[in-house]
């Protein structure tokens, strides 16, 4: 006796044209969502030599130098994949003495690379990280929107979704609105960014972030952003968006590195998904779960009595002794390890068990303060500049490690505390 599938059916019954309709309505209602996806953030801003302007070194090295003694990033990325026209040489070297080369935020086939890279290990999509007050000079400006294009590209050319996502670091309150939304209004009026077809929307809406809301390291008070949110909620044109609050970590309780205004919670409820930033707020797999309890599971529970959604942020681990180092200040090398990969790992176990729905990692390619997925080098140059390593395992171990948690928090894998094996 035959038995015939579902689909089989289906395609009988309808016919295969009528099917394939419903498959294609299926997987754009799929990309009106960001549940049951994992995210990247993406810097994209480590130049060897700025176009411009000509800076040296941007993102890599101190004072125009990048050598020895002169570093702020704590990883070597791996460049075994690049091509001789993506590699640019520096003055450090292997312990062979070769020549240690690195990469180039502004090359459009490295950027490519890193998203082909996301297609391959299952990363659904990068939030490309853009500082507003870099964007608004003139200076900086055209670099950065260089980048933009090549993530609009690889995004295009390898079917992974992106995302604009604003740091509002170091802006100024009455800069906050004239900023953020004269920006906006080029980057949806000009550039039309969200016309691409891979631009990450969820609630069925485009989606924007504004990274650094509530903090109590002296930024501006909440009530400062509400004009904005209201902004790219409902302006006739340049509205209509998904807005993502990047948040401190202790946002519900107002305490540690979070502000005690009390407008914040009309702030975050004018919003539509709350971000808490995790990086440095715990140390060990264990504190990942036990946060899971404490912080994360409260967080869901508030956020959806308020008919908000809820984007918990994990990171592999963390070091940022050399960028210290150039500030004159000491911090301790390879501060927060990897335990090759059992701390995120945990993280993502945590939020799954407290109920969330999607993920975020910070970043792909943040090597300053070493919380880095993409491929780093297990034979950094040797010298004054200490690197931290993936200690032996694969060059993509973390990339496959972020794959495996977007299977677990679609529910295609247990949410285990061991993590999986490759």
């Amino acid at each position: 006796m035959i038995r015939l599938t579902i689909l089989t059916m289906g395609v009988l019954l309808m016919g295969t044209a009528a099917f394939a309709q419903i498959i294609a309505a299926q997987a754009t209602a799929q990309e009106m969502t960001m549940d049951n996806k994992v995210f990247v953030g993406y810097q994209g801003w480590a130049m060897p030599l700025r176009q411009e302007d000509g800076a040296k070194w941007v993102h890599y090295g101190w004072r125009g130098q990048f050598k020895p003694g002169f570093s702020t990033v704590e990883m070597w990325p791996d460049t075994t994949d690049l091509n001789a026209d993506e590699k640019v040489p520096t003055d450090f070297r292997h312990k062979d003495g070769s020549v240690a080369y690195v990469p180039d935020a502004q090359n459009p086939k490295t950027v490519n690379r890193h998203f082909s890279w996301m297609k391959q290990y299952g990363i659904d999509g990068a939030f490309l990280q853009r500082f507003v007050n870099p964007a608004s000079n003139p200076r900086e400006r055209p670099s950065i929107d260089r980048v933009l294009q090549n993530v609009r590209a690889a995004s295009k050319a390898n079917g992974v979704a992106w995302g604009m996502m604003y740091d509002l670091s170091g802006v100024k309150a009455e800069d906050i609105f004239p900023k953020v939304s004269t920006d906006w209004k080029y980057l949806v009026g000009e550039l039309k960014i969200r016309d691409d077809a891979h631009y990450i929307h969820h609630r069925n809406k485009p989606v924007v972030v504004l990274w650094g809301v509530g903090f109590n390291d002296n930024r501006p008070a909440p009530s400062a952003y509400l004009s904005l949110i209201q902004f790219l909620k409902n302006d006739p044109v340049y509205g209509g968006n998904t807005v993502i609050l990047g948040v401190p970590f202790y946002w519900r309780t107002q305490t540690r590195d979070t502000t005690t205004d009390p407008s914040l919670f009309e702030v975050l409820k004018a919003a539509d998904v709350i971000a808490p930033w995790p990086v440095g707020r715990y140390g060990t797999p264990e504190d990942a779960l036990r946060i899971g309890q404490t912080e994360r599971a409260p967080d869901v529970a508030w956020t959806t009595a308020n008919h908000l959604d809820y984007l918990p942020g994990a990171f592999p681990g963390f070091s940022w002794s050399n960028l210290m180092k150039t500030r004159d200040k000491t911090s301790p090398f390879n501060q927060i390890p990897r335990l090759g990969g059992r701390f995120l790992w945990s993280q993502a176990v945590s939020a799954k068990r407290a109920g969330a729905k999607m993920l975020y990692i910070a970043m792909f390619d943040e090597i300053d303060e070493g919380t880095a997925i993409f491929k780093v080098s297990n034979d950094p140059p040797e010298g004054e500049t200490p690197f931290v390593t993936y200690d032996g395992l694969p060059a993509d171990h973390y990339m496959w490690l972020a794959g495996q948690i977007g299977k677990m928090m679609r529910g295609e894998i247990p949410a285990t505390d061991e993590m999986p094996k490759r």
